[in-house]
């Protein structure tokens, strides 16, 4: 009896992993990143953004320029200060490196959160093209080659000729 329950269990497996490799999908990758950068909205999209942190670039050198000066201000006096005005010329400094940097942390996060702002409409188009290409040539997963470091990789399954046609890149 257990030995016949073992060969039906056998069986039964073996009937089972059969479906399951006949069923196989079908995986393709593309690279996002070559299909945005040939984008052409893509060239207005950098240049809103340059020119957005050109902004907060410009102040943190005005900011830097007014640390150096007092900087130097410092090091050419320091010898004759008394340490009263010594500890507090050093507090004011230490204060303007810190607005500095807290200024750059801030205009970072505004830069990054402008970039995504402009870049969305772009990666929803992206989406939208490969969501249609693989509908059509039957792929149920798409990778990102770009961000995904793919070892063996068919070029046949390189959807990315396939959703710059769907986006009308040349």
């Amino acid at each position: 009896m257990k030995k016949l329950f073992k060969v039906a269990l056998a069986v039964a497996c073996m009937l089972f992993a059969g479906n399951i490799a006949g069923a196989q999908t079908k995986i393709g990758y593309m690279n996002a990143d070559a299909v945005m950068s040939q984008m052409p909205d893509a060239k207005t999209v950098k240049t809103q953004i340059d020119a957005y942190s050109k902004q907060f670039i410009d102040q943190i050198n005005v900011m830097n320029n007014e640390l150096q000066t007092k900087d130097k201000e410092y090091q050419s006096q320091s010898a004759t200060m008394t340490d009263a005005v010594r500890s507090s010329k050093q507090a004011e400094l230490q204060d303007l490196q810190k607005r500095i940097q807290d200024y750059n942390n801030n205009a970072q996060q505004q830069v990054d959160a402008k970039s995504n702002e402009l870049i969305k409409p772009l990666s929803d188009k992206i989406r939208a093209a490969v969501v249609a290409v693989a509908k059509a040539k039957g792929y149920a997963y798409v990778l990102d080659s770009g961000r995904t470091a793919l070892i063996v990789s068919p070029p046949g399954d390189d959807l990315t000729d396939a959703v710059k046609a769907q986006l009308g890149i040349k």
